[in-house]
């Protein structure tokens, strides 16, 4: 296991145990303040990987590899589905442990799903962008193509990852619901 894939993991762990340390503390314990304060916490981590990255390659002096894009791309995915992640779990969470409603599922079927499915995409575009700006911030600072190769094909990746995403979920449920509305317009 190479340090930089190390440390993903230690950020990937971290998210989930100050996520579920924060969540504890507010519903089984009702440590409101103490939960906001670790909940802030969680940016910190992504503060961190990056940190983590740049020291790697710029004062450790290594070669970016396969991780080193894998952590710019995870940093996009952090910040831009973040939020959203944590928003669920808390839902789940106060449901479980406090009595709070029943959490809200994504919608299945018609408009709100099509709505809901171009938010996800709109969030992937966030993330692709993200990333690909961290990826291009690490070749600009780095400034030796030799060690940064393996970076640029992480562009490609993760705007065919995006690509996909779109034409497979709200390119593909749009077409489905024009088609659904012109049947039922249809005398």
């Amino acid at each position: 296991m190479t340090p930089m894939l190390l440390g993903i993991l230690i950020c990937e762990i971290g998210f989930w145990a100050v996520l579920g340390g924060g969540l504890a503390a507010r519903y089984l314990l009702r440590w409101r303040r103490f939960s906001t304060v670790l909940l802030l916490c969680v940016p910190l981590l992504d503060v961190a990987l990056l940190s983590f990255i740049s020291w790697d390659l710029l004062v450790n002096g290594a070669t970016a590899d396969f991780t080193h894009g894998l952590g710019a791309v995870y940093l996009g995915f952090t910040i831009a589905f973040g939020h959203q992640i944590i928003h669920r779990v808390d839902a789940r969470f106060a449901h479980r442990f406090a009595g709070g409603p029943e959490p809200a599922r994504p919608p299945k079927s018609g408009i709100p799903q099509l709505r809901y499915e171009w938010g996800q995409w709109l969030r992937m575009l966030l993330c692709a962008a993200i990333a690909s700006v961290v990826l291009g911030g690490i070749i600009l600072l780095v400034g030796d193509p030799s060690r940064t190769e393996q970076l640029a094909g992480w562009f490609w990746r993760v705007w065919l990852v995006t690509g996909v995403w779109l034409i497979g979920w709200p390119g593909w449920l749009s077409v489905k619901q024009l088609g659904a509305g012109q049947e039922a317009s249809r005398p």
